[in-house]
């Protein structure tokens, strides 16, 4: 029989020795306190309680890690061992494998070199969840500045990855991106247009970039990240419009009078509510059909000997017709009827 491990022992005694969170928090009501040094105690608090936080999520996710693997070698094939243990402890699935995420990416930023497993405490919790899904050139910017003591928050690790966005996609002129290095050009005002000039395709890249060149001002930058965030709505919802994929409409030539007359935004948003009505409209179809289906088999079920069923389906009787009815708004008595055709009828 082979040897039990010890680590039962182990961790019993690592339990009972576990030093308790205590913190010695000032008094909200001593007026003697100058608001400065209440401030600073507070914020140092939390500080620790977001530290300790991120070290036992990281192990959490290690143990549900283990659990799960240990349930593919020796379980029934389906996860129903590791399903039920998360049950018992009213862990749902998306938190638990949000947790043994963030501990992979511990444990692959440590692995690779990256993070030094005393510097994991410099960090936030979101500030680690956000280095953990950046690029790897900016991972490493991070957890440079994390071995050298620095305190890294979401927001320095944001700033970072707009800074090397800026200076390192291929999307934006070199001009560009001379100017982010410099900084005369702020990096997280660019950021957004890269993420927006990202979405499209490369037709119509060139005139962006022409534009910014021609103006490398701010207030263009601006102008432009609205620009290009209203043609990707447009070129997204164009494509799933029925409407106009049953016509052979000139989608280039709307766009060229859209930017012409300046209203992009407004025939964008124009083109996604209509993709989002003909969606509902076949969600509804599809509900009606549904709600007559089981009005039929209710009624067939029914007789004089269910009054108060029959009177139920006579009450449904204005959403299973053809003609729908319902009423907009209690205040102004407001009815409307919606009468439903299909090929088949």
């Amino acid at each position: 029989m082979p040897e039990i491990p010890q680590f039962p022992e182990a961790l019993a005694e690592a339990l009972n020795n576990f030093p308790e969170l205590d913190l010695d928090l000032p008094d909200p009501e001593d007026e003697n306190i100058p608001d400065s040094d209440f401030q600073k105690v507070v914020d140092t608090a939390w500080k620790v309680c977001d530290r300790f936080d991120l070290q036992t999520e990281i192990w959490r996710g290690r143990i549900l890690r283990i659990i799960r693997d240990r349930e593919k070698i020796g379980g029934d094939g389906r996860g129903s061992g590791f399903l039920n243990w998360l049950k018992e402890r009213e862990i749902s699935k998306s938190q638990a494998y949000a947790l043994i995420e963030l501990a992979n990416s511990a444990d692959t930023l440590i692995a690779e070199g990256h993070l030094d497993p005393d510097s994991i405490n410099n960090f936030s919790k979101r500030a680690f969840v956000e280095t953990a899904k950046s690029v790897p050139e900016v991972q490493e910017m991070v957890t440079d500045a994390a071995k050298k003591g620095d305190r890294i928050t979401r927001r320095e690790v944001k700033q970072l990855a707009d800074e090397w966005m800026a200076i390192s996609s291929d999307l934006l002129p070199s001009e560009i991106k001379e100017k982010a290095t410099s900084g005369s050009m702020p990096p997280r005002y660019l950021a957004p247009l890269v993420r927006e000039m990202e979405k499209l395709p490369e037709s119509h890249l060139s005139a962006i970039q022409e534009e910014i060149v021609q103006s490398p001002e701010l207030d263009t930058v601006k102008q432009l990240t609205s620009d290009a965030r209203s043609l990707s709505k447009y070129l997204d919802s164009a494509a799933k419009v029925q409407a106009l994929n049953e016509s052979p409409l000139d989608m280039e030539m709307v766009l060229e009078e859209a930017l012409r007359l300046e209203c992009l935004n407004v025939v964008a948003d124009l083109v996604k509510q209509s993709g989002q009505l003909e969606a509902t409209t076949a969600k509804l179809y599809s509900t009606w059909k549904r709600v007559g289906n089981l009005s039929e088999r209710l009624f067939v079920d029914t007789g004089a000997s269910t009054p108060h069923l029959r009177h139920l389906l006579g009450c449904l009787d204005k959403l299973s017709n053809n003609v729908i009815e319902i009423r907009l708004s209690e205040v102004n008595d407001q009815m409307i009827r919606l009468q439903i055709l299909s090929d088949g009828d």
